[in-house]
């Protein structure tokens, strides 16, 4: 007999909540009585045994369509399903659109959610409300959901390279939000241009550029000792510098560099600019960053959809394909989760400009990886794909996936400097439990 099962509920939970802990040696957001703030959280969060140590999230910016790509209806009227025709995959019975060819080979180990829904309808507060699970206010910026991991387990935090990075991502982002600057990512413009501005000029020497920085460090010694303390714009400055040198004279800037990579990995990802981005994303993440969001602008079609479709989709489905491939033949499947996302879906009937426009109530995102079930479909939407029919998905359940996944508390309280509470699942997020492994 187990012993296990012998134990009453509220037992069982305490014995969920302490394995948890020191399975896992998480260290939640500096929390001094306990690491779980329900029960019901430990033992979601035991459960997934924290399997995925890093995340790539690529993100598909100006909303991406659901209905030609994760969430085919070849059954619609033609002026719903448009002239993509949609394509079987490695598992049987689903389906995708006809340009994710490549990704069709690695459906089984995809959990693709086609029931997401959200309220909001603009770029802005879309892609806001993905990234930190609250809606956006004018008197508080949230912290996203790379800022929210490194905060509630800043062991992860050690060595020169930072945890977390942004690649081509924009200026929307909302980065550490609310938190101290040293849970900022760090922004990369452009991935073959690597870390710009990261080297000591060949013409001053060692000896000079430390001559430089002690100089640096007496003249503003006084103003840091008055202000930084207090000011977080001064100590935001003065952690970023004092990052900066580190990293400089350590040889992970090597991380950021995409020539070490041989001509086969270039041409296995291709040749646009997204797809050198997921390439240093998995460079990133093979030198130890936990976790890196790559950005994907374009998706906004609200005119010529199909025309802008054979252009882009070809070039996320040879890259997403080339990184899962990539990562499982280094043996870094097992520890990394890839997402797919964007901030609300397409119109599923074609105006007459052959466009789709925005469309929160039903899209559809993917998980892969660390962590998930592969070969699974979760949620459903009607015929036209216009509702969600089972499943409703909101983006603090999706948060609360990824979190559960990494072995972390969706459910841990952070307080924002207004002393106002807030978690990584938002107010009500709950973590979809049938695609975590």
């Amino acid at each position: 007999m187990n012993p296990f099962n012998q134990l009453d509920d509220l037992n069982r939970r305490e014995f969920l909540s302490n394995t948890a802990r020191t399975a896992f040696g998480v260290t939640l957001g500096g929390a001094s009585t306990s690491w779980f703030n329900s029960a019901e959280a430990a033992e979601v969060i035991a459960g997934s045994k924290g399997k995925a140590k890093n995340v790539i999230y690529l993100y598909m910016a100006g909303g991406m369509t659901h209905i030609d790509t994760f969430d085919p209806k070849p059954d619609a009227p033609s002026n719903i399903r448009g002239p993509l025709k949609p394509i079987g995959t490695n598992v049987s019975g689903i389906m995708l659109g006809q340009h994710l060819v490549q990704t069709a080979k690695h459906v089984d180990k995809m959990a693709i959610v086609r029931s997401m829904n959200s309220t909001q309808g603009a770029h802005a507060q879309g892609n806001y409300n993905i990234h930190t699970s609250y809606t956006q206010r004018a008197s508080i910026t949230h912290p996203s959901m790379g800022s929210w991991a490194n905060q509630l387990d800043p062991g992860r935090m050690g060595g020169t390279l930072p945890p977390f990075v942004t690649v081509q991502t924009g200026n929307r982002h909302p980065g550490a939000g609310f938190f101290e600057p040293s849970f900022s990512p760090l922004p990369i413009g452009d991935a073959q241009s690597g870390l710009q501005n990261s080297k000591r000029r060949k013409d001053i020497s060692e000896a000079q550029f430390n001559r430089q920085l002690a100089l640096r460090s007496k003249l503003d010694g006084e103003f840091m000792e008055r202000f930084s303390k207090g000011q977080r714009n001064v100590r935001a400055y003065n952690e970023m510098f004092d990052n900066a040198v580190s990293l400089m004279k350590s040889k992970d800037l090597e991380a950021f560099d995409l020539s070490k990579e041989p001509e086969a990995a270039h041409a296995l990802y291709g040749t646009e600019k997204f797809s050198k981005g997921v390439l240093l994303a998995r460079r990133l993440v093979e030198h130890g960053v936990r976790f890196v969001e790559v950005g994907f602008g374009g998706f906004d079609w609200h005119s010529d959809a199909f025309t802008k479709a054979d252009e882009m989709l070809p070039v996320l489905d040879r890259a997403y394909a080339a990184l899962l491939h990539d990562l499982e033949i280094k043996g870094l499947l097992d520890t990394t989760m890839v997402v797919i996302a964007t901030e609300f879906g397409r119109t599923p009937k074609i105006d007459d400009d052959a466009g789709r426009n925005h469309f929160p109530k039903a899209f559809s995102f993917a998980l892969a990886g660390a962590g998930i079930k592969g070969g699974t479909v979760y949620g459903e939407t009607d015929e036209t794909a216009s509702n969600v029919i089972t499943k409703k998905t909101s983006p603090a359940d999706f948060n609360a996936t990824i979190a559960t996944a990494m072995g972390l508390d969706y459910d841990e309280v952070v307080m924002s400097p207004s002393k106002r509470p807030f978690r990584m699942g938002g107010e009500k997020g709950k973590p979809i439990i049938d695609v975590l492994a």
